[in-house]
């Protein structure tokens, strides 16, 4: 983490829009231990810093796949929640895909899009042999895919399935096998049945995480490249949960990595709020997330920018660019700092 400057954090307490009136808001984060809770402790921090004395915010964790976050926004449950990957966030607009057991939810608004260059990846483990989707449709062995629990709460798991699927590997295909999934409902112990012994295939996101590197570096899995064919299907059956024009994976990413990687997109994290939240609430909270940057890029400045599950520094004119419409006090911010 990098050193703060402890005199431009108090200068910058002093800067910055105010609300005379107290505030108390829920936030919905992850499981607690990862980005979206450190994320909403930055802003309850700068928000309560700028309103009055008796504001309050609560974070709230998930127990799930992350989907209940959406909804309890929707509902008025909560008035702030982010979540991941970002593009799929739009069909929660229409009710489609994972968002379809619930209904179009027309009332969602974005404040902005953090950064997250990530991908979701199959890798397999070398003893297979296996190089490629058609090399594991032709000697269809007996996998133990660990990956995210396909619920219905859980983007990963939902994506995964469907990833698959657009391969030509459904559950049943790989039942017939001999194989099966493995789940959890988090990456990390997804990852922990492979270093367990009980999965020896991994179909997961986080790639920039030392657990990715460890199960690439050390025990040289193989991960497969996504067949054009099946990324195409893949738009097609689920239109708008992913963006089809991410960059492969570079070469070098991994030490085993020799040739870019082309696999499906799994980045950036949204931060939903509903369109009744009060203008100028929403208004300061994005002055926030934008003006005060600095304090939540220090906390990741110990990694490299492509190893930093929040890829910085951030930048205000792609912060605006949400896959959700913005507020309209976002909005305002994004267009009066020029950044929109």
């Amino acid at each position: 983490m990098a050193t703060p400057n402890v005199k431009d954090m108090i200068e910058q307490q002093s800067r910055g829009p105010r609300l005379e009136r107290s505030i108390k808001l829920n936030f919905v984060g992850d499981w607690g231990m990862a980005n979206f809770h450190r994320i909403c402790s930055w802003l309850t921090q700068q928000f309560c810093d700028r309103a009055g004395p008796d504001s309050r915010v609560g974070i709230w964790n998930v127990r799930y796949g992350g989907i209940e976050a959406v909804l309890e926004v929707f509902r008025g449950e909560a008035q702030l929640a982010i979540a991941t990957p970002a593009q799929m966030m739009s069909t929660a607009l229409t009710g489609q895909g994972i968002f379809a057991p619930h209904g179009p939810m027309p009332s969602l608004r974005a404040l902005g899009v953090l950064p997250q260059n990530d991908r979701l990846i199959l890798a397999i483990h070398p003893k297979y042999g296996i190089k490629s989707f058609e090399d594991l449709r032709q000697k269809r062995p007996p996998l133990r895919i660990a990956t995210s629990t396909n619920d219905g709460t859980n983007f990963i798991g939902f994506t995964a399935y469907a990833f698959m699927e657009c391969h030509g590997i459904t559950p049943e295909v790989l039942e017939s096998w001999g194989g099966k999934y493995v789940t959890a409902h988090r990456p990390e112990q997804a990852i922990g049945l492979i270093q367990a012994g009980e999965a020896d295939a991994l179909l997961q996101e986080a790639i920039m995480t030392p657990w990715w590197a460890e199960i690439m570096e050390n025990r040289k899995y193989d991960a497969l490249p996504a067949e054009p064919a099946a990324l195409e299907r893949f738009a097609k059956g689920y239109p708008n949960t992913a963006n089809m024009m991410a960059n492969p994976v570079p070469a070098g990413f991994w030490s085993t990595l020799a040739e870019p990687l082309s696999t499906l997109d799994f980045s950036d994290f949204v931060i939903l709020v509903r369109e009744d939240l009060p203008e100028d609430v929403a208004h300061l909270l994005t002055w926030c997330l934008v003006e005060t940057r600095f304090a939540i890029e220090g906390q990741y400045m110990h990694l490299k920018p492509n190893r930093s599950p929040l890829t910085y520094p951030l930048d205000p004119v792609k912060m605006a660019q949400t896959p959700v419409p913005l507020h309209d006090g976002a909005k305002r911010y994004y267009q009066d700092a020029g950044h929109l």
